[in-house]
């Protein structure tokens, strides 16, 4: 009975302890760079999550969903200095209807990954044009996993 004692306490020690620790988090501070649901008339721009790290990728982005043109009607600075941070994106669905909205709303870092949170706050519906809401911001540079939520 007492060789099963400890047998038991070693393996519960074992499998307690780990390095892996995803106990401790804090919130990533981020930066909008821009919000918004146009639609560039390309039904093949699929819903997406992604993590952009370099300028080329960044550039593309900006190509494949005519965000150039838009950015300079509202204003928003483009400028991504990729030795500091990296772009992280979420695009939606294509809809018939306006009013949608996909939003990023907290990023959690924890020691091995950090943790995008979408969201959908608007729901649509409103009026008849087509739109693809995106949410793209970007963060401090990092080589940790990204996990959307």
């Amino acid at each position: 009975m007492k060789q099963i004692f400890i047998l038991f306490c070693v393996f519960f020690l074992l499998t307690g302890c780990s390095d892996n620790d995803d106990s401790h988090s804090s919130e990533v501070k981020y930066s909008e760079i821009i919000q918004g649901d146009n639609f560039n008339g390309d039904y093949n721009n699929p819903k997406a999550n992604l993590v952009i790290k370099d300028q080329t990728e960044w550039n593309n982005l900006l190509l494949k969903f005519n965000l150039i043109t838009n950015a300079n009607v509202i204003s928003p600075d483009l400028t991504v200095d990729f030795t500091k941070y990296q772009v992280i994106a979420v695009i939606d669905d294509v809809y018939n209807y306006g009013g949608y909205s996909i939003d990023i709303t907290k990023i959690i870092e924890t020691n091995s990954s950090i943790f995008v949170k979408v969201e959908y706050l608007k729901p649509g519906g409103i009026n008849a044009v087509i739109t693809q809401p995106y949410h793209i911001v970007k963060i401090p540079k990092t080589n940790k996993k990204i996990v959307f939520k």
